[in-house]
């Protein structure tokens, strides 16, 4: 049998034979990360309470996640610090797409104007999609708050200065800033009483522990429903098809507007073809009659969109929420 010699490639063309197969590395690996993804379990971290809408929302797009990858699509709760504390792990985490973000606009677009020092930057998060934007509302206790329109309620706020208990999310997140944003265009002062999230911050406005709360729709729609609640108006900048007797706030503070939105985000350096994945499924999802029907259930509007769209919509909401912080002098305290 004829012996066969193999011979190492020398000199230049060997240089010039590995320089090109580097580049082909370099090129195809981002494609089969995408293509191999996901390979396990997914986990997608929510720096809020669960029982809230910015815990609700995720956990339905997981499960249809799971069931298109084959693969457990998991919430895990991480819960502090407006978000921060969750956002931080998220932020550490390896960038291969297995650990996610999803969150409110606090820990993405409004706490690093709002904390003097994060142990992350929320600049570095890459954007991968919005799922919904649900209006923000005034809604109160009624046996503890009379009152029936923004106009009442706002007289008997300026009758009874710094007495109206108003349950917030937490300091900085939307419903708080909302809730000085109303009180610097109403001209009143209502007294902040901060939660770790809207579960449990509905829980006590039920109870009667607190007076009123700016919370978005999502869950708190259902204790309206259920005559726990009186909603006053919502914070859209129009009144809702689904709420056409409702009123805007903004129809007695014109310019009002106040909206909760939930995105996903990956940590920084994450490949673009995992991004890109993630984007696709969550934009298919977001056509499926059944998720659509349980979003309107939570008075959420689907949104959607590429990557770089969201990337445009978090940096004109850090801008928006910036200028609500300035306007209103927020602070931490």
């Amino acid at each position: 049998m004829e012996s066969r010699k193999y011979h190492a490639v020398s000199g230049p063309g060997a240089a010039a034979l590995l320089a090109l197969s580097v580049t082909f590395a370099a090129v195809l690996a981002p494609a089969a990360q995408g293509e191999d993804y996901p390979a396990r379990p997914v986990k997608i971290v929510v720096p809020f309470p669960a029982g809230g809408t910015a815990d609700v929302i995720p956990r339905i797009i997981a499960e249809w996640l799971s069931r298109k990858w084959g693969q457990p699509v998991v919430i895990e709760n991480r819960t502090g610090a407006a978000g921060n504390i969750g956002a931080e792990f998220v932020a550490k985490a390896d960038p291969d797409g297995y650990t996610l973000l999803s969150a409110p606009p606090p820990p993405l677009v409004i706490n690093q104007n709002l904390y003097p020092h994060l142990d992350f930057d929320p600049s570095k998060f890459v954007p991968i999609v919005v799922i919904g934007r649900v209006p923000n509302a005034l809604v109160v206790n009624p046996d503890r708050i009379a009152a029936g329109t923004v106009k009442d309620f706002i007289a008997y706020a300026q009758a009874n200065p710094g007495k109206v208990t108003d349950a917030t999310q937490g300091n900085g997140t939307t419903s708080h800033l909302t809730s000085e944003l109303f009180q610097m265009m109403a001209h009143v002062k209502l007294q902040n009483v901060p939660y770790r999230g809207s579960a449990p911050a509905l829980n006590d406005l039920v109870a009667g522990s607190v007076d009123c709360m700016f919370d978005n729709l999502g869950v708190s729609m259902q204790l309206v429903k259920a005559g726990k609640l009186k909603l006053i108006a919502v914070a859209s900048a129009q009144r809702m098809a689904s709420l056409p007797d409702v009123p805007t706030i903004a129809e007695t503070l014109p310019g009002f507007a106040s909206v909760a939105w939930y995105a996903i985000a990956a940590p920084p350096g994450t490949p673009a073809a995992v991004v890109a994945k993630v984007n696709a499924g969550v934009n298919e999802a977001l056509h499926d009659p059944d998720i659509l029907k349980r979003l309107a259930n939570l008075q959420a509007e689907p949104v959607g969109g590429t990557p770089a769209a969201t990337v445009d919509y978090f940096h004109k909401e850090t801008a928006l929420w910036k200028n609500v912080i300035t306007s209103a002098h927020v602070t931490l305290d």
